[in-house]
C-alpha cells in the first residue's frame, strides 16, 4: 500500500515569501499543426515536497544533485507531535518515539499539524530543536523530515536546525504532507533530482507499508 505525501503542485501554491511562485504554461500545443502538448514550468527548487541541499545554507555546500541517495530511500518511522508549540522539543520528539515498540529507522518523519496548510502560507510553522537533531544523529538516523516549511522557524536568521542537520550529515526533507499518515514504520522514496547546482529539489515522496 502507498502513500503518497506530496502536497498537490498548481499555480497559485502558498510559497514562502518572495520566493517563485509556480507558473505552468503550453510552449507548445496539440493542435493539427503541432503533435504534442509541451509545457513551460518555473518554480523553486523549495516548491511542496522538498529536499534541501547543504548548499541552500551554507557557502560552500554540496548542491542537490551531489549528495548522496541512500537517506531518502528505506525504511523510516512517522511520529505525531501534533500542536507542539514555537519548537518541537527533544522532549516531544522522545515521548512520541516512546508510543513505537522497536529500533528505531534510519530515517524519521515528524507530522505537527492536525490539517496541512494546503491552500493558504502559514508563518508560525514550529521550528525542531537542535538538541532533537543531535539526539537522532545518535540514534544513527541519517533523515529528518517534516511536515512543515521549514526545519526552522519562519523568524529564524540562524537556521540552527539546519546547521545541526548539516553538522550531523543528515538529509533534510520538507513540507511532507503527513495527514492520513498513521504513526507507524514504512519505507520511504523520496529522491531528489539530479539538479547538479540547486539549493533544493521538489521530491514525489511516497511510504510504502
Amino acid at each position: 500500500m502507498l502513500f503518497d505525501i506530496s502536497p498537490p503542485l498548481h499555480s497559485g501554491l502558498p510559497v514562502w515569501p518572495g520566493d517563485t511562485p509556480l507558473v505552468s504554461e503550453l510552449a507548445w500545443q496539440l493542435s493539427a499543426d503541432c503533435p504534442v502538448n509541451v509545457a513551460r514550468l518555473t518554480l523553486s527548487g523549495h516548491s511542496g515536497a522538498h529536499a534541501d541541499a547543504p548548499g541552500h545554507f551554507l557557502s560552500q555546500g554540496k548542491g542537490i544533485g551531489e549528495v548522496d541517495l541512500l537517506p531518502y530511500l528505506g525504511p523510516c518511522r512517522v511520529v505525531h507531535c501534533l500542536r507542539p508549540g514555537e519548537l518541537i522539543s527533544l522532549s516531544q520528539l522522545q515521548e512520541a518515539l516512546q508510543r513505537q515498540a522497536g529500533p528505531l529507522p534510519p530515517r524519521l518523519l515528524i507530522r505537527s499539524y492536525q490539517r496541512f496548510p494546503l491552500e493558504v502560507w502559514d508563518a508560525d510553522f514550529p521550528g525542531l530543536d537542535p538538541l532533537a537533531i543531535h539526539w537522532l544523529a545518535e540514534q544513527e538516523v541519517l533523515l529528518i523530515g517534516v511536515d512543515t516549511a521549514s526545519l526552522d522557524a519562519m523568524n529564524s536568521k540562524t537556521l540552527d536546525a539546519h546547521h545541526a542537520a548539516a553538522n550531523r550529515e543528515m538529509a533534510i526533507l520538507e513540507q511532507l504532507w503527513l495527514d492520513e499518515v498513521a504513526e507507524g514504520d514504512y519505507e520511504l522514496i523520496a529522491l531528489p533530482l539530479r539538479l547538479v547546482e540547486l539549493d533544493a529539489s521538489p521530491v514525489r515522496a511516497v511510504l510504502r507499508r
